[in-house]
C-alpha cells in the first residue's frame, strides 16, 4: 500500500504562506507539518508526497529520494497534508487502520482515505494538482472521525503554536548541556535547558527554563545578554544578536537571525529579524527581512477578536492576540509599523511611516501612499542576492517555481 500525504484545495486558502512551499511545509510548534508526520511514524512508513505541479520540481530537487507526484501502487491510503499529526494519527497510519473504499472525514476535512488509484489519476496516469476531496469522498463510504488537529485557516500556525511547541518539547534531550557556554551565563533550571554541540552561549545572556523550556540547536550562536525565557526553540545555526529578549513560545527557524524583542511567534528557516522592535504573535516566512525599528501589534485597544482581510474579505480569526503573517521574501524598511491580523504577500516591499494595509499584495512595493507591481526581473534578482548571502545558490527550480508565483499572484 502506498501512503501518499496530498494537499487539496482548501489549500489555496492558505495563502500566501503557502505560495512556495507544500502545505506540510507549513510550521507550528518548532516542526513542520511535514517533519511532525515523520517523526511520528517513523520508519514503519515509508511517505509520499502529493504537492501543486509548480512546486514539484523544486521539492524533488530538495528531497532527491522521495516519491513526488507519482502513484506507484494500486491501492492507496491518502493523508491530508493538512493534518498536524500526532501520536493517534500516527498510530492508525501505522496499523493502517483504515477500510478500503472508505473516506474518514472531520467535519467537511477528509484527513484520510483508503481508495484505489484510478480514483485518483486522469486517463493520463497524472495526479490532479489539488485533490478535490467533496467529488472524492461523494464515490466512498464515509466515516466520522474527531479530535485531530487540523490546518484550516491561516492563523491556525499561530493559534496552535502553543500547544504544539510544548509536544514538540517532549522530544527534546532536556537537561543536556553542551556547546561553549560562557561561565557568566544565568542558567535558571537546567533540567529545562537544552543547549547543542557546537552552540555558543556568550557573556551574560539568560536562560531560564523556570517557566517552560529553553533548547538552543547545534551551531547556534546567543550573544551577550540575550534573555531566553517561558519556552524558547533555536533551531541548528540560530544567530541571536545582543540584548535580544525572546519569551512566551518562540519558534526560531534554522539559520534564521533574531534580535529585539519577540513574543509567541514563529520564524521560518533563513529569515531576517535582527535589529530592534517587537514581534507578537506573528509567522514570518523564509527569506524575509523586517528592518529596524519594525514593530507589529498583536492586540487591539479595545482587546476585542482579531479580524483580518484575505482577497479582500473580511475574516473573524476569534483570536485576541494576533499579529504579521508574512509570506516568503518580502520585506519591511526601518521603523515600519502593522497592525494587528496584517497579512503580507510574497516578495512584497513595505517601506514608509505609519500603518501600510492589513492585506499587502503579493509582489507589489510601497507602503500608506499606495502600491505598485514590482517587478519581476528586480524581484527574482533581489532574491536571488538575499539567498546568496546565506550561501543558498537559486537554482533553475526554485527560479521557476519563483517566476510561477510572480506571474500567478503578483
Amino acid at each position: 500500500m502506498q501512503v501518499i500525504v496530498f494537499e487539496d484545495t482548501k489549500v489555496r486558502e492558505l495563502k500566501p504562506l503557502v505560495n512556495l512551499k507544500p502545505v506540510y511545509g507549513l510550521y507550528t510548534g518548532f516542526r513542520s507539518l511535514r517533519e511532525k508526520l515523520e517523526y511520528s511514524v517513523g520508519e514503519e512508513v515509508t511517505l509520499t508526497w502529493h504537492l501543486r505541479r509548480y512546486l514539484a520540481s523544486f521539492y524533488a530537487e530538495q528531497h532527491p529520494d522521495c516519491v513526488v507526484n507519482r502513484v506507484e501502487e494500486e491501492d492507496l491510503l491518502l493523508v491530508n497534508g493538512r493534518l498536524v499529526c500526532d501520536e493517534a494519527a500516527a498510530r492508525m497510519i501505522i496499523e493502517n487502520s483504515f477500510e478500503p473504499g472508505h473516506a474518514y472525514m472531520q467535519g467537511d476535512d477528509l484527513l484520510f482515505a483508503r481508495v484505489e488509484s484510478a480514483l485518483l489519476i486522469n486517463g493520463l496516469g497524472m495526479m490532479p494538482d489539488l485533490v478535490d476531496t467533496g467529488v472524492l469522498a461523494a464515490e466512498l463510504v464515509t466515516e466520522e472521525v474527531t479530535g485531530f488537529r487540523v490546518i484550516g485557516h491561516l492563523w491556525d500556525v499561530i493559534a496552535f503554536h502553543p500547544d504544539e511547541l510544548l509536544r514538540d518539547a517532549e522530544t527534546l534531550e532536556l537537561g543536556r548541556i553542551e556547546g561553549n557556554v560562557h561561565p557568566s551565563v544565568l542558567i535558571v533550571n537546567r533540567s529545562n535547558i537544552y543547549v547543542g554541540p557546537g552552540a555558543v552561549v556568550k557573556a551574560g545572556a539568560v536562560l531560564d527554563a523556570e517557566d517552560g523550556f529553553v533548547a538552543v540547536g547545534a551551531g547556534a550562536v546567543v550573544d551577550p545578554q540575550v534573555v531566553l525565557m517561558q519556552n524558547v526553540f533555536l533551531a541548528p545555526w540560530v544567530r541571536v544578536k545582543s540584548g535580544a529578549r525572546l519569551y512566551s513560545n518562540v519558534a526560531v527557524g534554522m539559520a534564521s537571525k533574531v534580535g529585539g524583542e519577540v513574543e509567541d511567534s514563529l520564524v521560518e528557516p533563513f529569515a531576517n529579524k535582527q535589529h530592534d522592535g517587537f514581534l507578537g504573535h506573528s509567522y514570518i516566512s523564509s527569506w524575509c527581512n523586517l528592518g529596524a525599528g519594525t514593530n507589529t501589534s498583536d492586540l487591539k485597544n479595545n482587546y476585542s477578536r482579531i479580524k483580518i482581510l484575505l482577497n479582500g474579505q473580511e475574516q473573524m480569526t476569534g483570536l485576541q492576540f494576533l499579529g504579521l503573517l508574512m509570506g516568503d521574501h518580502s520585506k519591511s524598511s526601518i521603523n515600519s509599523m502593522f497592525n494587528t491580523g496584517t497579512v503580507v504577500g510574497t516578495g512584497a516591499n513595505i517601506f514608509g511611516g505609519g500603518f501600510p494595509p492589513k492585506e499587502v499584495p503579493s509582489f507589489s512595493w510601497g507602503g500608506t501612499a499606495g502600491f505598485e507591481p514590482y517587478a519581476i526581473e528586480k524581484a527574482v534578482e533581489t532574491a536571488r542576492m538575499v539567498m546568496e548571502r546565506r550561501k543558498v545558490v537559486m537554482s533553475s527550480a526554485y527560479e521557476s517555481m519563483f517566476r510561477f508565483v510572480a506571474g500567478s499572484e503578483g
